[in-house]
């Protein structure tokens, strides 16, 4: 298990949303690798920003999107069933509904030399986009984890986003 890492930069998902992917890369190395049972439960969540789209008038206008009581993603709901398996869903839509649903795992990160927990959105009963996402956290504060969603594609996979999630 990794030694526990935390920040005092990063205690709320609004300290998250204030960083770009640069800082927020930095904290996702250094962070703790929860294990399934950490993220039991309802979890608030946040886009905190998106790589490709760092053009000060897009970026302003994305985040104060993720802020607004109009962007549709609300959060994650997890359940873990053993050590090392789990599932979960996304909550949208003032949380009226539930899409998107994911299988939980520890393995190896994207980011580098380290474990994550993966979501895997890789089956039927999700669209075929959706199929490509491949989601990731790590704990950067007590309750408090950063995501990274890749998106595959022919080339590899892509980071399209960090997003933060917390207990709710």
């Amino acid at each position: 298990m990794d030694p526990v890492v935390r920040t005092s930069e990063a205690r709320t998902l609004d300290d998250l949303a204030a960083k770009g992917p640069d800082e927020l890369m930095a904290l996702y190395r250094a962070a703790h690798t929860p294990t399934l049972e950490d993220l039991d439960g309802k979890m608030s969540g946040r886009m905190l920003a998106v790589p490709r789209a760092q053009e000060p008038h897009v970026r302003a206008w994305l985040e104060k999107f993720a802020r607004s009581p109009l962007f549709p993603w609300q959060g994650k709901t997890f359940t873990h069933e053993t050590a090392n398996h789990g599932h979960g869903v996304n909550r949208l839509l003032g949380e009226r509904v539930t899409w998107f649903r994911f299988h939980t795992y520890v393995g190896r990160s994207h980011a580098g030399d380290f474990d994550a927990v993966h979501l895997d959105y890789s089956h039927d009963g999700n669209p075929p986009l959706v199929r490509k996402v491949k989601d990731e956290v790590r704990e950067v504060a007590p309750g408090v984890f950063l995501g990274l969603a890749y998106l595959s594609m022919k080339d590899g996979e892509h980071l399209g986003c960090f997003f933060g999630i917390a207990k709710s």
